[in-house]
């Protein structure tokens, strides 16, 4: 096959109203990148798609720097060295990196991980044993303290990050594990395939309601990944002294006006529960201890992960819109055509 004589970027062209559209991204064409000393040029092979980047195309002060108009977006992504200027580096190499939404990128090496395509799936390095997964680690064990014995309620459950969260607490001794989902398909997915001890679709009636039901006697861990109603009905079902961690509010990415739930809030000073966010940058330093551990999980068939795969670069805008709407069942990606 001839190499592609262009590159091809995703460029954010505005920034969203509300839900984002396809007017907010361009497709830019343009010569491939040369690598300068000390860089390596890569040829994309998969990207990543994730709702942190929904934050990222708003200019409004956060953890992360907003994405600039006119400018390529980034993220996740693998892909093969085609050129190198560095000894580290070879031709034929995978790394991971973090300028996805294009198909080549000449970038500093010290911003490249080399990884093995024979040791597992390449995908998996952008989920369940990239950052989705450390999320999923980090927030339950450290965050969210989770003990054996404690009832876990995980929101948007059949995400990247939700399914691996469930998935660990029942492995390391959860009591009872409960997730949300939007379609009565990801809720069969998490019981019959993941294991979970129940399941609801949230779109069915109020969640406080089947929350109260799936957990009569209440929980312990909240994993919060949807915020909103979701985060209201788990204070609801907070047991004394409990822990949430934070992820995700996926239900207010999109919001133009303020959230009106959670309204009970208060309820934190009589169950004196904990509440905290997560990111996982503050959670590098356990990557050596999450691989050594969720690397034979996943090799052995315990650690399930679905991952739902879109075909070319020209698709990861619109991708990137299902996502938001909840339209992947596990990790979103994009395999990048060519």
């Amino acid at each position: 096959m001839n190499a592609p004589a262009q590159a091809t970027e995703i460029h954010l062209a505005a920034r969203p109203q509300g839900t984002p559209t396809p007017a907010d991204f361009s497709i830019v064409d343009i010569e491939i990148p040369k690598p300068a000393d000390g860089q390596i040029l890569v040829r994309n092979l998969v990207l990543s798609v994730d709702p942190y980047m929904r934050g990222r195309m708003s200019d409004a002060k956060s953890y992360a720097a907003p994405y600039e108009i006119g400018q390529v977006m980034t993220g996740g992504a693998l892909g093969e060295v085609i050129e190198s200027t560095v000894d580290a580096f070879k031709p034929g190499d995978t790394v991971l990196h973090q300028a996805g939404w294009r198909t080549h990128a000449a970038i500093d090496a010290k911003h490249a991980v080399k990884v093995d395509p024979a040791a597992a799936p390449l995908t998996t390095y952008l989920g369940v044993l990239g950052m989705t997964g450390l999320t999923a680690y980090a927030g339950l064990f450290e965050t969210a303290e989770f003990k054996a014995g404690d009832t876990v309620f995980v929101s948007g459950a059949a995400g990247a990050v939700g399914s691996i969260v469930g998935q660990l607490a029942k492995l390391k001794g959860a009591k009872r594990v409960i997730g949300s989902a939007g379609s009565a398909e990801k809720v069969r997915h998490l019981i019959d395939d993941l294991g979970f001890d129940a399941a609801f679709n949230y779109k069915d009636s109020p969640v406080a309601e089947q929350l109260r039901e799936a957990a009569p006697e209440g929980i312990d861990v909240y994993f919060d990944n949807v915020g909103g109603e979701h985060l209201e009905a788990a204070i609801s079902s907070m047991n004394l002294h409990g822990h949430m961690a934070i992820c995700g509010m996926i239900s207010q990415y999109n919001a133009t006006e303020p959230a009106s739930a959670p309204r009970n809030l208060s309820q934190i000073i009589a169950k004196r529960f904990t509440m905290r966010g997560v990111l996982v940058g503050d959670h590098f330093g356990l990557q050596p201890k999450f691989v050594a551990e969720v690397a034979p999980l996943v090799a052995g068939g315990e650690l399930k992960y679905a991952e739902t795969v879109v075909e070319g670069i020209r698709t990861m805008p619109q991708a990137f819109i299902d996502m938001l709407a909840g339209a992947n069942t596990g990790k979103m990606l994009i395999r990048v055509a060519g």
